[in-house]
């Protein structure tokens, strides 16, 4: 990519990128009781590859946001990108960058980023379907984006996984309240025609920031391997969906 061309994809990102920043120093006020015991902002420690993301995929209009929840301990998590599993980042998305170690790192969920050497099955369905369907990530990009709603990773003592839903509601509602920020933000600089929440808590905070703006709204199958449903065949249920809701043909 020339240096022009750099130029260029940087500052139709800049919206993004203010936002992505500003959520990211939010997010590091809060505080959290167990049983969440570590808490990690791909944000920060990951930032190369997420400013990656965006400078090369955030820039213009989209029709089509899909909205994740959180980071995946084997996806966002090591890579900075959502739904990032190693290999589609690396090798469709075409992301690479230096990953740190966050401060508060769980012993048991270590962040080792492009060498992490497990794969999160819910970002292979998700950039798996969409490389097949589109082949280049570059015609993906031209009308969808991929966005977290929270940029943070949750771990009990024990190392599994605590997602933000579980947590109490004075909790929620002083991370809501700047997630939904950002989304805005985010809906305001991409002007889709949809928001599409990957899962059924997405799409609630999708209903709640999305509120008489006039974006459409669905609701696609969530691709976690705990979901039965996803497990017997993800991508032809999603692709169905997208179809029957009018956005892919």
């Amino acid at each position: 990519m020339s240096q022009s061309v750099k130029k260029s994809a940087a500052a139709a990102s800049q919206p993004l990128h203010a936002a992505a920043r500003e959520l990211s120093a939010q997010v590091d006020r809060l505080k959290f009781q167990p049983p969440v015991t570590h808490v990690s902002n791909p944000l920060a420690y990951a930032w190369a590859a997420h400013e990656l993301y965006l400078e090369k995929y955030g820039g213009g209009k989209k029709r089509v946001i899909f909205l994740g929840m959180n980071p995946g301990p084997f996806g966002m998590a090591q890579t900075g990108v959502p739904f990032g599993e190693v290999a589609a980042v690396r090798d469709w998305l075409k992301i690479s960058a230096p990953v740190t170690r966050p401060k508060n790192e769980h012993p048991k969920r270590p962040v080792l980023g492009f060498d992490c050497p497990r794969s999160e099955v819910s970002g292979r369905r998700l950039w798996g379907l969409f490389a097949e369907r589109f082949g280049t990530p570059e015609k993906f990009f031209a009308e969808h984006f991929v966005v977290n709603y929270c940029p943070l990773v949750f771990c009990e003592a024990g190392g599994k996984n605590f997602t933000p839903d579980k947590l109490p509601v004075a909790e929620q509602e002083k991370l809501f309240a700047v997630c939904d920020e950002h989304l805005r933000r985010v809906v305001t600089a991409l002007e889709p025609e949809w928001l599409i929440g990957v899962g059924g808590f997405a799409l609630a905070r999708a209903e709640v920031v999305a509120e008489k703006s006039g974006v459409k709204l669905g609701k696609i199958l969530h691709p976690s391997p705990a979901s039965p449903a996803a497990n017997r065949g993800w991508s032809p249920a999603v692709t169905r969906q997208l179809i029957e809701l009018g956005i892919w043909k």
